[in-house]
C-alpha cells in the first residue's frame, strides 16, 4: 500500500511538473525575455541611426583619417548590435512565432549578415584569402551596404511598429514629412552636396528640400549653379521619397522584408495607400513601386533619345539629365538640372517630343496609383478577351461592362476636360503673344504643355510674366484644382473638385442626391470635397494676407500665384521667390507642406477625433438663399 501510494504521487508530481514549470516561465521568465527582445530592438533602432549618420558623414564631408577609424568602431558596433538583436530573436523567440518573424527575403537579409563573420573567421584561424569571393566578403564597402540595407529595414520597422501604439495615421504622415524634410536640409548643407564657393543659407536649404520633398519645384536659389552632381542627386532622392510618400516607403521596406507585422499594422498600412483590402495590400504595394519604376524608366529613355547630342552634353550627363527630368516630372515636382531649365534653349532646338513626354509623364504621375491600377486591370482584360477571340473563342462583342470604377471616372472625365479646356484657352490667349514667332505644331504643343505643368508639375517653358493676365488667372485656377487623390500631384485634387461640382449642379436641380455615371455618391464624399475646397481657400486667404504684411512691396498678383503654386505643390512663379523676406519664404515652406500632407489630413492629425455618437439630436433649418 505504500509503494502504491508512493507510485501514485510520483505521477502526479510528473503531471503537474509542466503546468508549473508553464506557470513559472510566463510569471518570471517570459517577461524577462520579452524586456531584453525589447531592450535590443532598441539598440539595433539606435545602431542603425548612427549607420545613417556615418553614411551622412563620409559621403557629404572630406574626413581625416582618424575620424575614418571612428566611424569604422561606430559600424562595428552597430554591427555587433545588428548580429545580437537577430541571433536573440531566433534563439529567444516561440518555434511558432519564429517561423513568422522574417520571410524569404528577411532570411536572405540574415544570411548577408552572416556572411560578414567570414573574414572574421578567416583572420582569426590564418586561412588564405586570397580567393576572389573573399576579396568581395572582406571589403569595406560591401559591409556598409549591408548594414546600410539593415537599417533601413530596422527603421521601417520601427516606424511601422509604431502604428501599433494607436497612433494617429494622419499625424504620422505628417511627421514623417517633416523628418525627412529637415534631414533633407541638413545634407543639402553638407560641402560635397555645394558648389566651391557657393554660400546656402539654412533657410534656402530648408526651402529647397520642403520643396523637393513636398514635390513643389519652388526654388530661392539655382540648383545647377548651386548643388554639385551629389546635391542634386539628392534632390531627386527627396522627390522621389516625396512623390511615393515616406510612409509608403516605409511600408514596403517593413512588409517586404518582414512578416511579423500585426493585423492593425496591416489595417493602418491599408488606410494609407488605399488599398481595398488587406489581402491586396501587398499588391497595392507592389503596384505603386512597379508603376513609379516603369514610368520613371520609360519617360528616361524617351527623354534620352530626344536629347541626345543637341543640349550640349556628355553621355554621362544627358543620362542624369534624362533620369533627373523622369523622375521630377512624374513626381510632379517641377525641378530640373539644366541650367536653362526646359525653357527658352531647349525649345529653341525643336524639342517638342520633349515637352510631350514630359507632359505624359506629368499625367500619369497626376492621376493617382488607384485610377493606374484600375487601367491595368482594364488593360489586361481586354488583352485576355481579345486572346480569346484570336484562339477562336468568338464572343458578341469585345466590349467589357464596369471596368472602371466610379473614382477612375470622375478622376479621368474631369482631367480630360481641364485639359483640352486649358490647352485651347492658352493656345487662344497666347497664340501672338508668348508663342508669337514659334511654328503651328510647337505653338500647340506649348498650348498643351502650358495645360498640363500647372496640375501640378510647375515646369516652366516660356516666360510667365509675359503672358496675358486671362492666362495667369487660368494658370492659377489650375494650380489650384491640381491633380488626383493618392497621387504624386498637390492641389485640392481633382476628386473633391468634381464632387463638390456636382454637388452644387444638384442643388441648383433641386434633388436630393449627387449622382454621376449611374452611381450616388456617399455623404461622407461629399462632405469631404467640401471640407477640402473650403479649408483650402481659407487657408489660402490666410497665407496670402501674412505674406503681404512680411513683403508689402511685392505686388498682390505674384503673391497669390506663389501661394497657390506652394499649396499646389507646382513651383510656378512670377520671379519673386529669391526676392522674399525670410519671413515669407518660412510662410511658403509651411504652405508647401500642408500642400502635400492635405489640409483635411493635417487638420485630422492635429485635432482630437470623436467616434460616431449612438443618439441624435433635433434637426433644424437655417435660412440660406
Amino acid at each position: 500500500m505504500y509503494l502504491c501510494r508512493q507510485t501514485i504521487d510520483i505521477n502526479n508530481m510528473k503531471k503537474s511538473w509542466p503546468r508549473h514549470y508553464t506557470l513559472y516561465h510566463k510569471k518570471y521568465v517570459a517577461p524577462c525575455i520579452n524586456m531584453a527582445l525589447k531592450v535590443f530592438s532598441f539598440m539595433a533602432d539606435v545602431a542603425a541611426l548612427c549607420i545613417f549618420v556615418g553614411a551622412i558623414l563620409e559621403f557629404g564631408f572630406d574626413l581625416s583619417e582618424e575620424l575614418v577609424n571612428e566611424l569604422n568602431l561606430v559600424y562595428f558596433w552597430a554591427w555587433n548590435m545588428f548580429l545580437i538583436e537577430r541571433v536573440s530573436h531566433l534563439l529567444l523567440t516561440k518555434r511558432g512565432r519564429r517561423k513568422t518573424a522574417y520571410n524569404f527575403l528577411g532570411w536572405t537579409i540574415n544570411g548577408l549578415l552572416t556572411l560578414t563573420l567570414i573574414p572574421i573567421f578567416i583572420e582569426f584561424f590564418a586561412i588564405d584569402d586570397s580567393i576572389g569571393v573573399m576579396r568581395i566578403l572582406g571589403n569595406r564597402t560591401f559591409h556598409l551596404l549591408v548594414l546600410f540595407l539593415i537599417s533601413v529595414i530596422e527603421l521601417s520597422d520601427a516606424v511601422i511598429t509604431s502604428l501599433g501604439k494607436k497612433s494617429n495615421p494622419a499625424l504620422m504622415m505628417a511627421v514623417s514629412f517633416m523628418f525627412i524634410i529637415l534631414v533633407g536640409s541638413g545634407v543639402l548643407l553638407m560641402p560635397r552636396c555645394v558648389q566651391p564657393e557657393v554660400h546656402l543659407s539654412w533657410i534656402d536649404s530648408l526651402f529647397t528640400a520642403t520643396s523637393a520633398v513636398c514635390v513643389t519645384g519652388l526654388t530661392t536659389i539655382d540648383v545647377p549653379s548651386t548643388f554639385t552632381c551629389l546635391g542634386q542627386l539628392v534632390v531627386m532622392l527627396l522627390i522621389q521619397v516625396g512623390g511615393l510618400g515616406v510612409m509608403t516607403i516605409t511600408s514596403f521596406f517593413a512588409l517586404f522584408f518582414m512578416g511579423n507585422t500585426s493585423i492593425y499594422n496591416q489595417m493602418q498600412v491599408q488606410d494609407m495607400v488605399s488599398s481595398k483590402s488587406l489581402a491586396s495590400l501587398w499588391s497595392t504595394l507592389l503596384n505603386i513601386f512597379g508603376f513609379t519604376a516603369f514610368l520613371e524608366l520609360a519617360g528616361a529613355v524617351g527623354i534620352f533619345l530626344n536629347i541626345h547630342d543637341t543640349i550640349g552634353l556628355d553621355v554621362r550627363h544627358e543620362l542624369f539629365f534624362s533620369v533627373f527630368h523622369s523622375v521630377s516630372a512624374f513626381c510632379n515636382a517641377g525641378f530640373s538640372n539644366y541650367q536653362e531649365g526646359v525653357g527658352a534653349h531647349v525649345l529653341m532646338t525643336g524639342h517638342c517630343w520633349l515637352y510631350v513626354i514630359l507632359a505624359l509623364l506629368i499625367i500619369l504621375g497626376g492621376i493617382g496609383y488607384p485610377v493606374l491600377v484600375n487601367l491595368k486591370g482594364a488593360v489586361l482584360k481586354h488583352v485576355k478577351v481579345v486572346w480569346k477571340w484570336i484562339r477562336g473563342q468568338h464572343y458578341a462583342s469585345l466590349s467589357i461592362p464596369n471596368l472602371f470604377d466610379l473614382n477612375t471616372k470622375i478622376v479621368l472625365r474631369t482631367t480630360a476636360v481641364l485639359i483640352v479646356l486649358g490647352t485651347v484657352l492658352i493656345a487662344y490667349f497666347e497664340w501672338d503673344n508668348t508663342f508669337g514667332g514659334m511654328r503651328i505644331h510647337e505653338k500647340l504643343v506649348q498650348a498643351f504643355f502650358n495645360a498640363v505643368s500647372p496640375r501640378t508639375a510647375g515646369f516652366i517653358s516660356v516666360n510667365l510674366n509675359s503672358m496675358c493676365i486671362q492666362s495667369v488667372f487660368i494658370y492659377t485656377i489650375l494650380m489650384w484644382i491640381g491633380g488626383a487623390s493618392q497621387s504624386t500631384a498637390g492641389g485640392v485634387k481633382v476628386n473633391a473638385f468634381a464632387v463638390a461640382i456636382l454637388n452644387i449642379r444638384s442643388i441648383l436641380r433641386g434633388t436630393t442626391r449627387v449622382e454621376f455615371a449611374g452611381r450616388e455618391l456617399s455623404t461622407d464624399s461629399i462632405r469631404r470635397a467640401n471640407a477640402a475646397v473650403i479649408t483650402s481657400i481659407i487657408v489660402l486667404a490666410f497665407f496670402v494676407f501674412f505674406v503681404t504684411l512680411s513683403d508689402p512691396q511685392l505686388p498682390l498678383k505674384a503673391i497669390v500665384f506663389e501661394c497657390v503654386s506652394a499649396f499646389g505643390t507646382v513651383g510656378s512663379s512670377l520671379g519673386i521667390t529669391s526676392e522674399m523676406h525670410d519671413t515669407s519664404k518660412i510662410l511658403i515652406v509651411l504652405l508647401m507642406f500642408i500642400g502635400r500632407v492635405g489640409v483635411v489630413t493635417l487638420a485630422q492629425g492635429l485635432l482630437k477625433q470623436y467616434k460616431n455618437q449612438n443618439y441624435k439630436l433635433p434637426q433644424d433649418n437655417i435660412t440660406i438663399s
